[in-house]
């Protein structure tokens, strides 16, 4: 079962999200949100396993408490923002701030679903609409050639890397495994290593990882 925690500051919002979400057989909605501060304190209270977060709040906003949640070693939480905004700025600052990842209000029904799980699964994800540009000027923004790219924890092997530019591509664990020939679980065996190596929570986040190390082309 994936317990799921709804922020957004509009009432309209989350009871159409509860709705959707709490008819799915392996969700339950566990809490509502009307804030960052609310969000926060109700994850730490809850403990759910996402946050379906809104970006533009009052008082403490959606970036703010995704920072907050993620950043918090007491809770295993990841942190799926919904936003109506198609904003870059918005898009950098909640990835930086730990989130797991982003879709418009506009996707559709199964998208929304689709992302949820991804998110729970540990896969993250990025609205399609977004992800090439978005990675692409993550990446510029993020080369700064004063500091060393950061470095894992121990070299990443072969497979490793070939799979972590894979991700970077946007493939599915199974679209990696038949490129590769190899079954899923061994494409989860590599990943796993990858982010254990990486200290990234999750596949979106490595890849953004893997930019800042200059070993993604986010091109």
């Amino acid at each position: 079962m994936i317990r799921i925690l709804i922020a957004d500051d509009q009432a309209v919002v989350r009871a159409g999200l509860a709705v959707i979400l709490g008819a799915e057989d392996d969700f339950e909605v566990v809490g509502e949100a009307i804030d960052g501060a609310d969000a926060v304190r109700l994850a730490r209270e809850l403990h759910p396993d996402v946050v379906c977060m809104d970006i533009r709040m009052p008082g403490t906003d959606g970036i703010a408490a995704t920072r907050a949640i993620t950043s918090d070693p007491s809770l295993d939480v990841d942190v799926l923002i919904l936003t109506t905004f198609d904003v870059d700025a918005d898009v950098f600052a909640a990835l930086e701030a730990g989130a797991a990842g982003f879709l418009l209000k506009g996707a559709d029904e199964a998208t929304l679903l689709a992302a949820v799980r991804s998110v729970a699964a540990g896969e993250g994800t990025l609205d399609q609409r977004l992800t090439r540009r978005i990675l692409h000027e993550f990446g510029e923004r993020r080369r700064e050639p004063a500091q060393a790219p950061p470095t894992p924890s121990s070299p990443l092997t072969d497979r490793e890397l070939e799979v972590l530019r894979m991700l970077a591509r946007g493939l599915s664990n199974a679209e990696i495994a038949h490129q590769l020939f190899v079954e899923p679980t061994t494409v989860k065996y590599h990943l796993a290593g990858l982010l254990q190596k990486t200290g990234a929570r999750d596949r979106l986040q490595a890849v953004l990882w893997g930019i800042r190390a200059g070993i993604v082309d986010a091109g």
